[in-house]
């Protein structure tokens, strides 16, 4: 049994072509409180969105506090907008698309009321949970890299969503830098460890987490920050999450990417891309239930799945002239 689950996982994980699920981003910008901010905050945002224009996202939306900057930049990030921009991914968007949702600036969890700063009325975390609730069905990662954005983690947790905050509590309230390497790690090569050619949310949280410690010993600063990510729905943070069980299943099968030309225009060819996600995503689910099963039961259950991947990528490659 361990021999025929083993060269079904090898078959199955053979080099393909990028997921053909559909892939949307929104990035929200603080109110940046003096030009300084404002200048490397937009810098941060536009990388991201370069980013993900270039895996082909399908739809992008950055909103800033200052839309005079142009450049990238779609709209003014004012609590009217933030909650428009919301319903537009909703309508959008469909079940099992991805959505990246990223907030880059200053927040505070002043009197119990966790925020993110916005030009105008701030939208509290009560807020961000009922407007995550309008994109229920779809692969929702929300990233809070602000500061005192650990208040954020347990609120807006749930099933099939990824919460990652740049601080572990509403108490650390430091300007943060997890940012800037969340975004590097899409917007360069060192993030994608397992060299699928595709960084997944998992591994851009864990280069991310990496790069903040290093920064804080380069600088020989006291770390402010500590980084959580919660995809298990019981609203508590991981710092260092493997992937294999628990927080880190789900966003390791989460990837910023949209889908190729040569998929989006073969229908045949793009169903079979998203039923690939789908078993993957099944894949990683059971795996991290493995503890918790029977050892029989989880070995016959992981068979069938991987005998189901490895049938589907020839399909692909077939449908491929491959």
């Amino acid at each position: 049994m361990r021999f025929v689950l083993r060269a079904l996982l090898l078959l199955a994980l053979l080099p393909m072509a990028a997921s053909a699920q559909e892939a949307h981003l929104l990035v929200i910008t603080a109110a940046s409180g003096g030009p300084e901010y404002a200048v490397r905050f937009d810098q941060w945002a536009t990388k991201l969105v370069d980013a993900a224009a270039k895996n082909n996202v399908a739809h992008i939306a950055y909103l800033s506090d200052s839309p005079e900057r142009g450049g990238k930049i779609t709209g003014k990030s004012s609590r009217e907008n933030v909650e428009a921009a919301f319903k537009s991914l909703a309508s959008a968007t469909k079940a099992g698309d991805a959505v990246l949702v990223v907030l880059i600036g200053h927040g505070g969890a002043e009197g119990g009321a966790a925020r993110f700063n916005l030009p105008g009325p701030d939208l509290t975390v009560a807020d961000y949970a009922r407007l995550l609730g309008l994109l229920e069905g779809r692969k929702v990662a929300i990233v809070n890299a602000s500061s005192a954005s650990g208040a954020f983690l347990q609120p807006l947790s749930g099933p099939n969503r990824i919460v990652v905050t740049a601080t572990r509590s509403g108490f650390e309230t430091n300007e943060t830098v997890f940012g800037q390497f969340f975004v590097d790690a899409y917007a360069g090569q060192g993030a994608d460890s397992d060299k699928s050619g595709a960084v997944s949310l998992l591994e851009a949280y864990t280069y991310a987490a990496r790069e903040v410690d290093r920064w804080y010993k380069d600088q020989n600063r006291l770390v402010t920050e500590h980084a959580q990510l919660d995809d298990d729905g019981d609203g508590k943070g991981t710092a260092a999450p493997d992937g294999r069980t628990g927080d880190g299943t789900i966003a390791k099968a989460f990837l910023l990417g949209g889908v190729p030309a040569a998929v989006a225009s073969n229908p045949a060819l793009k169903a079979l891309y998203e039923e690939k996600r789908e078993l993957e995503a099944r894949i990683e689910t059971l795996r991290g239930m493995k503890a918790k099963m029977d050892p029989a039961a989880y070995d016959k259950e992981l068979e069938k799945l991987l005998v189901d991947l490895a049938l589907k990528n020839q399909a692909i490659k077939k449908a491929e002239g491959k």
